[in-house]
């Protein structure tokens, strides 16, 4: 089987956020079954192609052929141009707001475009948190699509059943155009030495892009109003300098006792051993359908601090980590704290916990079996209105 993916971004091992390290890990582990083409941009939002690659040209990246294209070759009539020409049996499109995806949407509704499955992922995009970024304009889009029936026929991929829930209730359709099918996750492993620990002392880290949607803000003014001897590490992309002169200005209220530091982006292959020298990953998100860097921190005997607005549940139950509602700033302080003053003997508990609990959820059979199951479900007769 012949699976067309359109991303707007790919590329692994540079900037390679969630999303596309969750691509890799599609291909990684399926492409010795089925054959994946990736038509993505030779560019992120900077203005410059990514170093190393040559656009137009099909390439071999892992297992998979990816052409990048230049702007001009993403416009309607050369975009309509590429998926009349290339063969393939299924397109899978990533993320719902996407320009290239409502390109392709929009060329299908229009019957300019073979008759193919369309797989569509939405990443999160219709978590609560998420769909009150910019909510005017995507409502506004979500209206004219349904007016339009531009979902007609569309397989909807969850990665969990809170994210089916979330396309539900975004989109009013029936479960039975939905399959979940939970997100992979790199295979990569880490040195198993973790951090030691001393009373009063912490090591925390954020590591996403620095965006509103990460609440990058939340965590800084969570810090506010404690004291000890707290080293924050950032790390991340800055997708949007203003809001990170936002992060800035809280950072300048911290007490001295605190101290943060920005430490650039990391590449991929570097984020769990960057994330195994600290003993608490912080992550208040507005919305994850999975989140591939929890994850990540995990597997890195890196317990997590995270927002309730994740698939991840019940990690205190596997002393792995935490889950406080964003509505009470108060629990995410009081969690800090007692992690600042845990002793290394206990701390080495908490670290073993979330290492095999990381392992335990991490591309296990199910879980490769339901995105196989997927990608074969889209060649399946049964009409989907």
């Amino acid at each position: 089987m012949k699976i067309l993916i359109v991303t707007e971004y790919y590329l692994p091992g540079y900037k390679a956020g969630g999303p596309i390290r969750t691509l890799a890990s599609i291909t990684d582990y399926l492409g010795d079954e089925f054959d994946f083409f990736i038509l993505t941009s030779d560019r992120d939002k900077s203005s410059e192609p990514y170093p190393g690659i040559e656009p137009g040209v099909w390439q071999e990246v892992g297992k998979a052929h990816v052409l990048y294209l230049r702007p001009a070759e993403k416009h309607w009539g050369r975009w309509r141009y590429w998926l009349n020409a290339l063969d393939y049996d299924v397109i899978y499109l990533n993320g719902c707001f996407s320009r290239l995806t409502i390109k392709t949407l929009v060329l299908s509704g229009l019957c300019l475009l073979p008759k193919k499955p369309v797989i569509l992922a939405p990443r999160g995009e219709f978590s609560p948190g998420a769909l009150n970024l910019k909510k005017h304009k995507k409502r506004l889009y979500l209206k004219l699509s349904r007016a339009l029936h531009l979902y007609k026929g569309v397989i909807w991929q969850a990665s969990s059943a809170y994210e089916l829930q979330d396309i539900v209730n975004t989109l009013q359709i029936t479960d039975s155009q939905i399959i979940v099918a939970p997100n992979l996750v790199s295979g990569r492993t880490v040195n198993r030495t973790t951090i030691s620990k001393e009373a009063g002392i912490l090591k925390m880290v954020f590591l996403s892009r620095i965006s509103r949607k990460k609440h990058l803000t939340y965590a800084l003014q969570v810090l506010v109003k404690l004291s000890g001897h707290i080293i924050f590490d950032i790390y991340g992309p800055i997708e949007d300098p203003p809001y990170w002169q936002e992060c800035q200005s809280i950072v300048a209220q911290l007490p001295r006792s605190i101290q943060v530091n920005y430490r650039g982006e990391v590449m991929p292959e570097q984020v769990m051993a960057t994330l195994s020298k600290y003993h608490l990953f912080f992550l208040p998100t507005l919305g994850e359908n999975f989140g591939h860097v929890i994850s990540e921190a995990l597997r890195a005997g890196c317990p997590v601090l995270i927002s309730d607005q994740t698939p991840w549940q019940g990690l205190e139950r596997q002393q792995a980590g935490w889950v406080v509602p964003l509505a009470k700033p108060e629990q995410f302080q009081a969690v800090i704290n007692s992690v600042l003053e845990m002793e290394n003997d206990q701390f080495q508990e908490w670290a073993t916990g979330a290492r095999v609990y990381g392992e335990q959820t991490a591309n296990a059979p199910a879980v490769v079996e339901a995105n196989r199951q997927l990608f074969l479900a889209a060649l399946n007769p049964i009409e989907r209105d």
